[in-house]
């Protein structure tokens, strides 16, 4: 089969891999229908993580079962499924506090941006859709294996309430999920920071109703403009520096919330600072497992279309341009057809 190989910074190649196998009764072979680039295969990317041997990469995915272990009995072959980037058992103390990310059994299925996977733990994962969906669902419901998913944890995090005010920090893939999020649970206005004028329109499609433009200091201080000098409710970090996390706590009013999901690097925290700010900060591994059945619902009755963040899509032959055109913000998030 093809399978997408990361052999350095900018080297991303697709090669010929073994098909996956059933290794566990609790496994799934999925046939991938469509998989994507996500911001945080960039880091790799960029060689930030670094990489010092050839690997398969990629982590979101909707497909078709082909075969399951025989422990397995929430799906079965010839299912439409779709699934969380990281594998839970969906049964353990964790699970059913609903942080599926930091279940006890937890894998890390990877190599997805390939035409079969393995996934592992398959009831606990996967989750299958009552019939086969039209191909102009495929992206919205492929958004929900990880963006989607992870930006409506921000705003859970983050403490969204109807009648509230967010701001969300970031206008990737996630950040403008974020948005969505952040409308469907209520907020009353919506802060999006983006220097992007097509993120910005999307932004204001999904929900938005200011643009901040500025950065850090600048940035800060157009929020606290917005918000009579107080700061917003509740606040969604969706990148993942330095200056991302200060901009997002001190855009928050005491007694305001974080959530932050974007993946820390090097990002260093006050703590002096945090204590006499009241504000409240909770993040981490977004749970996507929790929320699959909320929003699949939400996306097949079409009250939410969070495939609108793919505005590049290719062939998997052809994946090695959707990882440049995401590092040169050419695209927000590329959508791959094997």
């Amino acid at each position: 089969m093809r399978a997408t190989i990361i052999h350095g910074p900018g080297d991303i190649r697709v090669e010929n891999a073994p098909e996956p196998k059933i290794t566990a009764a609790t496994d799934a072979v999925i046939r991938t229908v469509a998989t994507c680039v996500c911001g945080s295969d960039l880091w790799s990317y960029r060689g930030i993580n670094p990489v010092t041997e050839p690997q398969p990469i990629g982590h979101e995915y909707v497909g078709i079962v082909e075969e399951v272990g025989n422990d397995v009995s929430t799906v079965r072959p010839g299912q439409f499924v779709i699934g969380s980037f990281i594998a839970s058992d969906n049964t353990c103390p964790n699970c059913l506090a609903g942080y599926q990310t930091n279940c006890l059994h937890r894998d890390f299925p990877n190599g997805c941006q390939a035409e079969y996977i393995r996934i592992p733990l398959a009831d606990g994962t996967l989750v299958a859709i009552p019939e086969q969906p039209g191909k102009e669902l495929i992206p919205s419901l492929l958004a929900l294996s990880d963006v989607m998913g992870t930006g409506w944890y921000a705003a859970k995090a983050a403490a969204v309430q109807p009648g509230s005010t967010a701001v969300v920090v970031g206008d990737g893939a996630v950040g403008l999920s974020g948005v969505i999020a952040a409308k469907e649970l209520g907020a009353e206005r919506i802060i999006a920071m983006s220097r992007h004028a097509s993120r910005q329109k999307l932004a204001l499609e999904f929900g938005a109703t200011d643009i901040v433009t500025e950065r850090g200091e600048e940035g800060i201080a157009r929020v606290r403009a917005l918000t009579n000098g107080v700061g917003a409710d509740s606040v969604l970090e969706c990148v993942g520096t330095q200056q991302s996390m200060q901009q997002a706590l001190q855009s928050t009013r005491p007694g305001g919330s974080v959530g932050f999901v974007g993946m820390p690097h090097d990002v260093q925290i006050d703590g002096q600072q945090l204590f006499f700010s009241h504000v409240g900060l909770r993040g981490g591994p977004a749970p996507v497992r929790a929320y699959l059945p909320d929003l699949i619902e939400r996306v097949l009755s079409g009250r939410i279309n969070p495939g609108k963040v793919f505005d590049l899509t290719l062939s998997l032959d052809e994946v090695a341009e959707g990882y440049k055109a995401m590092d040169e913000r050419r695209a927000i998030k590329a959508l791959l057809r094997p």
